[in-house]
């Protein structure tokens, strides 16, 4: 039996029991404006409308933007990829993630805070909280308060529109799945099928819990790129940073009065900076893992200075190099890396694109039978060819065999197919015994469409006959 070591805490009273647990502690955040939340909302609002507006748009009578599962199409724009385009996906998520260093070395979690998901979402809550709950202030004094009619009013107000926006947000995602238009119908007249109730159902639940009930908590403790994005950090990496040679020693100060001459810094020590971070933190504290970029921080503290006469800047964009007097390195050996990482594989993700073919053909020979002797004395081989349009359009399909001298195709050689249709279809090649000088030979099965020569795929396989002795 393995014997536990136990756990003590040196600064607490003998026979105290230490607790590891800390109880979550309600973060009120206080609205700001400025520069950087000015920005921050415009790139939220787009955010969100793209996403809402996206399944609505049309493109050649389809969704603009459609993943139809039990078709195996997935429609972007006016391209149409297939599940044999896996590679090009695996390719664009390693592109995105190269993107999302080459951010972050640059100027660390900006990412988090103006284009995340959770963050785009936990502001939209954020707004909808003030509007029906009023400013931070009155939100404190009102939760201290007892349940009475206007709090439940107020509160059923927020979460009545917390709820619109995650059921919005549920119908929305299904739309990429399933056409929306033709999915609200059916949510309308309660005919949609229980799978779609499902996802809806599921993430209504989830974006109302994360954006409304957990929060900051997401970022604290369920988001892994929280833990490992300070091994990206270095100290040229522009981050939110709290100028504390200007800044302390903090207190209150009247206006009239020169505080430098006696020896006080900037910081008045207001806190509305701590009142502005959604996750809670004081940025005065250095930096923190708990720091999502944001810079609500920033424009709190900006409003101050204004305020006061004094430079913004006391809190602001960044580096540690700077902070110490000495000079940031823009472009480091890191930063180029991921650069140039990144360009070269967002240039080939375009070759790729560019030069891919609609087209998609698979060669499997008949394992029945290695080969037979037609009445004329040819070797036959059979083979099994599945072709799949993968264009938009339909298109006649021909049919060639190369490689060996006679070799000929005896079955059909043409075929037309719809556009993302695909057919199974018989090959039967024979070729003369003589043409052969071993035991197999590699052949060329070549399909190309006859109104689009560009249009055209090759696949190599093997031809069998008898062992020469």
């Amino acid at each position: 039996m393995r014997e536990h070591i136990p756990l003590h805490d040196p600064a607490a009273p003998a026979g105290a029991t230490a607790s590891l647990y800390a109880k979550r502690r309600h973060v009120y955040v206080r609205a700001v404006r400025g520069r950087f939340q000015r920005l921050r909302r415009n790139a939220n609002w787009g955010l969100m409308a793209l996403y809402l507006g996206l399944p609505w748009l049309t493109w050649q009578g389809r969704p603009m933007v459609w993943f139809d599962l039990p078709g195996r199409e997935f429609h972007v724009f006016a391209a149409t990829f297939y599940p044999q385009d896996f590679a090009l996906l695996a390719w664009l998520l390693i592109l995105c993630a190269f993107g999302l260093f080459l951010v972050t070395v640059f100027a660390g979690r900006v990412w988090c805070g103006y284009a995340c998901p959770q963050s785009v979402w936990t502001w939209l809550y954020l707004w909808v909280e003030t509007l029906a709950e009023g400013p931070r202030h009155r939100r404190i004094r009102r939760d201290s308060q007892p349940m009475n009619a206007a709090k439940l009013a107020r509160k059923s107000l927020k979460h009545g529109l917390w709820l619109m926006i995650a059921v919005a947000t549920g119908v929305t995602f299904v739309g990429y799945f399933t056409p929306i238009r033709g999915l609200t119908v059916d949510l309308a007249t309660l005919s949609a099928s229980g799978w779609a109730w499902f996802w809806i159902g599921f993430f209504t639940l989830f974006t109302y819990l994360n954006a409304g009930w957990l929060r900051e908590q997401v970022c604290l403790y369920m988001c892994p790129y929280a833990r490992f994005q300070s091994v990206m950090f270095d100290k040229d990496t522009l981050v939110v940073s709290y100028d504390a040679a200007r800044g302390d020693p903090r207190g209150a100060r009247r206006r009239d009065l020169d505080h430098r001459a006696t020896g006080q810094g900037d910081c008045i020590d207001c806190g509305l900076c701590v009142q502005a971070c959604p996750t809670g933190i004081d940025i005065r504290d250095g930096l923190q893992y708990a720091c999502i970029g944001c810079a609500a921080c920033i424009d709190a503290c900006d409003d101050v200075m204004d305020r006061l006469d004094a430079p913004r800047g006391l809190i602001r964009y960044t580096t540690e190099h700077a902070l110490e007097g000495r000079r940031t390195r823009l472009w480091r050996p890191r930063l180029l890396g991921y650069l140039a990482a990144l360009l070269v594989m967002t240039g080939l993700l375009v070759w790729a694109l560019s030069t891919r073919v609609p087209l998609d053909i698979d060669v499997q020979r008949d394992r029945n039978q290695l080969y037979d002797l037609t009445a004329a004395g040819d070797l036959r081989n059979v083979y099994t060819l599945q072709v799949r349009n993968l264009d938009r359009h339909a298109h006649d399909f021909r049919i060639a065999v190369r490689g060996i001298d006679g070799l000929r195709l005896t079955s059909d050689a043409e075929l037309h197919l719809a556009g993302g249709a695909s057919r199974r279809l018989p090959l039967q090649l024979t070729a003369p015994p003589a043409a052969l000088d071993g035991p197999g030979r590699t052949i060329s099965i070549a399909v190309s469409a006859v109104d689009a020569p560009a249009i055209a795929l090759t696949k190599e396989a093997r031809f069998l006959g008898p062992a020469r002795r």
